[in-house]
């Protein structure tokens, strides 16, 4: 039985289908910019040309090995992303204060000043993201996480900025990516070839890594998830509120098994730490 023959025609087909929902989005995006004069979704369009272009900056300055490179540009998004979301935040609470800035009708109805544009560079990013591990197949398996993860979130994001609907509950959703960006430290570091578990940088980031773990990922998806229950008498009959609430379903679920691997790596590093240590 030839199995990397069966592999390869496994990856060609899950691929094949990505491919097709990437390709089906893209077109659903400028349709709606062509014939709906809906400019501003331009930013989307320059979200992942961004994106896209520090993929080849790093790989002609830093390295050309796929994964490194994917990494490196998730650091980048996830970094900028970070700021861009306490940026908004922390101007709409200056400006107004904390009343009634997480009322139902502000997070369904009502758009802070840049949030929009921030979702869609960062809808652009994950079609970039989308992309890019397409491909260079960095992927496995039949239904890889991965790409359920950025299909789930491109129907979201672009339903809500087709409907200008719900985009502060998006900004909120997307301070998980303060987290995002000690994975993405972690993993540069290790594939630069750095991984003293002893030094001090090292713990200060794992530190880092949980602390923003359970303060930007799990406590803010379970209260956003709490919020949008406790509101759910006050959305009215569309998809916002069922969209919504398999959307935070999925992310809480993947939350669990980010934190079961998260938790896995710890151990790993903390036992090779108490391996050196005898030796």
């Amino acid at each position: 039985m030839d199995v990397s023959g069966t592999s390869r025609d496994r990856s060609n087909v899950v691929g094949g289908f990505f491919y097709a929902t990437l390709f089906l989005w893209l077109g659903s995006v400028w349709y709606y910019i062509l014939f709906n004069n809906r400019v501003e979704l331009l930013f989307v369009i320059a979200g992942s040309l961004f994106y896209q272009t520090a993929n080849w900056v790093i790989r002609l300055v830093f390295s050309r090995d796929p994964l490194f490179v994917n990494t490196s540009v998730s650091l980048l998004h996830s970094t900028t992303t970070s700021a861009s979301v306490i940026s908004v935040l922390l101007r709409q609470w200056l400006k107004n204060g904390s009343n009634g800035m997480f009322e139902h009708s502000q997070l369904v109805e009502g758009t802070w000043p840049w949030a929009y544009e921030a979702l869609c560079l960062s809808c652009g990013y994950f079609a970039y993201d989308q992309w890019d591990m397409l491909r260079y197949h960095l992927y496995s398996g039949w239904i890889p996480s991965i790409l359920v993860h950025h299909v789930v979130l491109l129907l979201c994001f672009t339903l809500a900025l087709y409907r200008n609907i719900t985009i502060n509950y998006l900004i909120l959703t997307l301070i998980c990516e303060l987290h995002s960006i000690f994975l993405h430290v972690r993993k540069v570091r290790r594939m630069a070839g750095f991984r003293d578990v002893k030094s001090k940088i090292v713990k200060v980031e794992w530190f880092l890594n949980w602390g923003t773990f359970f303060f930007a990922r799990v406590a803010s998806h379970i209260l956003i998830t709490a919020k949008l229950i406790k509101d759910a008498h006050k959305f009215g009959r569309g998809v916002e509120l069922p969209l919504a609430l398999f959307g935070m379903a999925g992310m809480n679920l993947l939350n669990i098994g980010l934190g079961i691997d998260l938790f896995n790596a710890f151990k790993r590093e903390r036992k090779a730490q108490r391996t050196n240590r005898r030796e």
